[in-house]
C-alpha cells in the first residue's frame, strides 16, 4: 500500500468536501483591492484551452446549483425556459430570462508569492474573460500560459468606492517580460500534474433535484406562466401560484408539473397546458 498516495487523495477528497459546503478557501482564489500578480497554468483537464466555462442558477433552490448541461445531461430549467420562450408571451420571457443560467469561467492559476499553496481556481464573469481571450490573439502576447516563455497576469482590482457597486472590479494585463511557470522542474510538474478540475468540486444535481428546486422556486413566489394558442377555440388556461390550474381540475399540483417535462414529443416545442 502507497501510504503517500492515499494521504494526497485524502486531501483531494477533503478539499472538494470544503468547496461542496462552501468553505473551500483553500481551494478557490478571488483578488483582493490593490495590485496581484498571478499565472495562468496550463489545464491538466484540457491541454488545449486553459478556462473551464460552467453554467449556475443562483437564486433557486437553497444554494447555488450547477447546471447538469456542464455534464451534457438533460436539465429542466433549460427545458422550461425553452417553452416559456416558445410560447410568445412577454410575461414567459421575462420569466425565462430571470431563470436562465449564468455563465462562470475557471481558471487554474498560481498566485506569484504564493507558488507553495500550489494550484488555485479563480472564477470570474465574461468581462475578464474576454479580456483573456483578447490577449491570446493578440500575436504580440501569444500564450501567456506558456510553461517556458508565458507570461504573469498583472491584475488591479478596485472595490466598491470607486465601482460605485456592491462589487469589487478587476481589471487584467499581460507582464510585459516573458518568463517560466517555475524556475525549479520538479515544481513545474507538481503544478501541471496537481490541479483540481472544476467539474468534480461543484455538486453534480440530478434532474430530479433540479426539477424539485424549480418547482419549490416557482411556487413560493407570485410567478404566473400563461400561453396563448390559435389552434383551438377554447379560452387557453394559466399556470397561478403554486401551479394550480384554472382548467383542469382533476390534475394534482404535481401531475400539471410532470406535465412540463413529459417526453411525448407529439406536444411539440410550445408550453403544453
Amino acid at each position: 500500500m502507497d501510504l503517500n498516495a492515499i494521504k494526497n487523495r485524502l486531501e483531494q477528497m477533503n478539499k472538494q468536501t470544503s468547496a461542496n459546503s462552501g468553505g473551500g478557501k483553500s481551494l478557490f482564489w478571488k483578488p483582493s483591492v490593490g495590485k496581484e500578480v498571478v499565472r495562468v497554468v496550463p489545464n491538466k483537464y484540457n491541454k488545449q484551452f486553459p478556462f473551464t466555462e460552467m453554467l449556475f442558477y443562483y437564486g433557486i433552490g437553497q444554494r447555488v446549483m450547477a447546471s447538469p448541461q456542464n455534464w451534457q445531461e438533460k436539465d429542466p430549467i433549460q427545458e422550461f425556459t425553452k417553452q416559456l420562450r416558445n410560447s410568445g408571451d412577454k410575461e414567459n420571457w421575462r420569466l425565462a430570462k430571470k431563470l436562465d443560467a449564468k455563465t462562470r469561467i475557471f481558471a487554474p492559476i498560481i498566485v506569484r508569492g504564493q507558488e507553495d499553496e500550489g494550484i488555485k481556481l479563480w472564477q470570474f464573469g465574461k468581462e475578464v474573460y474576454q479580456d483573456f481571450l483578447n490577449m491570446a490573439a493578440d500575436e504580440e502576447i501569444g500564450d501567456y500560459t506558456d510553461i517556458v516563455g508565458g507570461r504573469d497576469i498583472k491584475l488591479t482590482t478596485v472595490g466598491p468606492e470607486v465601482t460605485g457597486t456592491p462589487y469589487n472590479k478587476t481589471s487584467v494585463g499581460p507582464s510585459l517580460k516573458t518568463s517560466a511557470l517555475s524556475g525549479d522542474d520538479v515544481t513545474a510538474k507538481n503544478l501541471l500534474e496537481n490541479q483540481p478540475n472544476p467539474l468534480e468540486v461543484f455538486k453534480r444535481f440530478t434532474f430530479d433535484e433540479v426539477k424539485a428546486a424549480l418547482q419549490e422556486y416557482l411556487s413560493d413566489g407570485e410567478t404566473q406562466v400563461s400561453t396563448t394558442t390559435t389552434t383551438t377555440t377554447a379560452p387557453a388556461p394559466v399556470l397561478t401560484n403554486n401551479y394550480s390550474l384554472d382548467t383542469n381540475k382533476s390534475k394534482s399540483k404535481a401531475d400539471q408539473f410532470d406535465d412540463l417535462f413529459s417526453d411525448d414529443k407529439s406536444k411539440g416545442d410550445d408550453l403544453p397546458f
